[in-house]
């Protein structure tokens, strides 16, 4: 006879692969007495497993609705790390985003009434995957407490930690706290947590990242959402990433052809398009925040370039090549001629 254990475990997965099961072709399947199968039953019910028992000659045991997963599975940080996952799973374009969403349906179904509270409190758009390199933590508490207050619809009061010096921008400048705000939505960037929300102090939209800010109690009053420009969060916050006010286009963009196969080339442009111009020719169009910016960016492929325009973009390939020139010169005594990377 197997140990109880693993007698238990074979048990509820004999009940989870049918509706109904007879109490003595249970007893057959597992080589135990009847009895022993009542005692398995009653050690799953305690561990809250809802078994119901029918009665009469062909009388047998089914697993409840709501039961393919153990009730008692998951604690609070299990259940929001559960949740979180699968939500950024739905984003993710690797195909599994159909799964995934039905999973985290699947899951919650089966979850105690607290967790499943929890779980539905917690909602937020994953706008990029997240980047290869080190991210503050937030703790749990944190996204919660956000998460519930975007779906209450309350101001938030929160503190809000300065900013390291080196990489600040405006929505990461801190004010006299505590900052009050209208949450609109919880999202990630980059691996990064953030919240969109309407700051009433600054009459203006911000993104607050969520690792600086801690949440006031209570919140206040409950208010009516407005309108975030351009209706969609994930451009939104797209938008404000590439130094616009609210959703749209990169504030430069300019366009060259490139001396690589566009297979090469697209390995490495996150949001480029890239087109096939021949074997080892491909045309790239791109966007950054300034003018040097994209020329740097372009400047890394190993390639002859050729710039289609506009003519920012050539001009800014000039300055660059310029001052390239002048640091390699630096080291050197001989005159230096940059490679023409402008036709």
């Amino acid at each position: 006879m197997p140990k109880t254990s693993a007698r238990l475990l074979s048990l509820l997965s004999l009940l989870q692969a049918r509706r109904d099961w007879p109490g003595a072709l249970l007893a057959e399947r597992l080589d135990i007495s009847p009895r022993t199968v009542r005692r398995d039953v009653d050690r799953l019910r305690e561990l809250g497993y809802p078994i119901v028992a029918s009665k009469g000659p062909d009388g047998g045991y089914r697993l409840d609705a709501g039961a393919e997963l153990p009730p008692l599975l998951f604690d609070d940080e299990q259940a929001v790390a559960l949740a979180v996952a699968l939500q950024i799973a739905t984003t993710t374009g690797a195909g599994i985003e159909e799964a995934a969403a039905r999973a985290l349906t699947t899951v919650r179904q089966v979850m105690p009434a607290r967790l499943r509270r929890r779980i539905d409190t917690l909602r937020f758009t994953a706008v990029e995957p997240s980047a290869i390199r080190p991210n503050p933590q937030v703790d749990n508490g944190v996204l919660m407490a956000l998460s519930a207050a975007v779906h209450a619809r309350e101001v938030l009061r929160f503190d809000y930690a300065p900013a390291s010096p080196a990489g600040a921008t405006d929505d990461d400048r801190v004010g006299p706290p505590p900052r009050r705000a209208q949450p609109h939505h919880l999202v990630t960037w980059g691996g990064r947590w953030y919240l969109v929300a309407w700051d009433l102090d600054r009459e203006d939209w911000r993104t607050f990242r969520a690792d600086r800010i801690t949440p006031r109690t209570p919140t206040g009053p409950r208010f009516t959402p407005r309108e975030l420009p351009g209706g969609n969060v994930a451009a939104f916050v797209a938008g404000r990433f590439k130094g616009l006010d609210g959703a749209g286009d990169w504030p430069c963009r300019g366009e060259v052809i490139l001396g690589l196969p566009a297979a090469d080339v697209s390995r490495y442009t996150r949001d480029g398009v890239v087109e096939e111009l021949g074997q080892d020719r491909c045309r790239l169009v791109l966007g950054s925040w300034s003018w040097p910016g994209l020329a740097a960016t372009i400047g890394r492929f190993d390639a002859d370039i050729e710039v289609v325009g506009p003519a920012e973009l050539k001009d800014a390939f000039a300055r660059l090549a310029r001052r390239y020139a002048d640091a390699a010169g630096g080291a050197s005594d001989t005159p230096v001629t940059p490679p023409p990377v402008v036709t």
